[in-house]
C-alpha cells in the first residue's frame, strides 16, 4: 500500500486510535512554539490537523498542506479558523510557495516517509524569509532502528506504512548543506515510555 493510499485509510480513525506518538508530538509542537508569533506559517503533512489549530493562534496565516486528502477532509472538520487555508500538495515535488514568502514552516512525523531529505530542505529555505524557522519532529531514529514506523490496524492486521531509515545525521547535514543554522535540538519521551529509548526527536532550525 502506498503511503497517501495508507494515510487516506486511516484518517477515518487516526485521531480515536490509541497512537503515543501523535499525542507526544502534539505536546512537543506546543511547547516548543506556543510563544511563537509569526506573519505566516506553512504546515507540511497537517494530516487531520492535530497541530493546525496551535499554528493558527501563533501566525496570522496558516497554510495547512497534506498530500492525503481524505487526511484534509477531517481536518477542515475540526479547524474552520478563518485563517486557515488548507492546501492539497506533495512536498517531494516543487512547493507552489513563492520563495521567502513565510515566516515558519512545520513538518511532524512525515519525513519517515520521504527518502531524499535534501529537497525538502532545498524548498524549505527558499520559501523561508531570513529570520524564518523550520521545525521539525519526527520518530527518533532510535525507535527506527528498532523496527518501528508507522503503522495502524484494521480487521485484525497490522498495515505499515512505507518508510525509510534516517539517522540523526541525515537531518544535520541536509541543514547545513543549506545554510540553516541549529536553534534548538531536543529528544522526546511520552510518560508511558520509562526507561524506553526516546520515542521522538525534534529540530529548531533558523535560516
Amino acid at each position: 500500500m502506498s503511503v497517501r493510499a495508507a494515510y487516506d485509510n486511516w484518517s477515518n480513525t487516526y485521531d480515536a486510535d490509541e497512537n503515543l506518538t501523535r499525542d507526544l508530538d502534539r505536546i512537543v509542537t506546543k511547547e516548543t512554539l506556543m510563544n511563537l508569533r509569526c506573519k505566516s506559517a506553512v504546515e507540511i503533512g497537517c494530516g487531520t490537523g492535530k497541530n493546525t489549530l496551535l499554528l493558527s493562534q501563533i501566525a496570522q496565516k496558516v497554510y495547512a498542506v497534506d498530500f492525503s486528502v481524505s487526511m484534509l477532509e477531517k481536518a477542515k472538520e475540526k479547524v474552520n479558523s478563518a485563517n486557515v487555508m488548507f492546501v492539497t500538495a506533495d512536498i517531494t515535488n516543487q512547493w507552489t510557495f513563492s520563495s521567502e514568502s513565510t515566516d515558519l514552516i512545520t513538518c511532524n512525523l512525515v519525513l519517515e516517509h520521504i527518502k531524499d531529505l535534501s529537497f525538502v530542505f532545498s524548498e524549505a529555505y527558499r520559501v523561508l524569509m531570513k529570520g524564518g524557522y523550520f521545525f521539525i519532529c519526527e520518530l527518533h531514529p532510535f525507535r527506527q532502528y528498532q523496527g518501528t514506523q508507522a503503522n495502524f490496524q484494521r480487521n485484525q492486521e497490522v498495515i505499515q506504512i512505507p518508510a525509510f531509515l534516517h539517522h540523526l545525521s541525515d537531518f544535520f547535514q541536509p541543514a547545513k548543506n543549506h545554510g540553516f543554522l541549529l536553534e534548538d535540538f531536543n529528544e522526546w519521551w511520552h510518560e508511558r515510555d520509562g526507561n524506553k529509548l526516546p520515542r521522538l526527536v525534534s529540530f529548531l532550525f533558523r535560516k
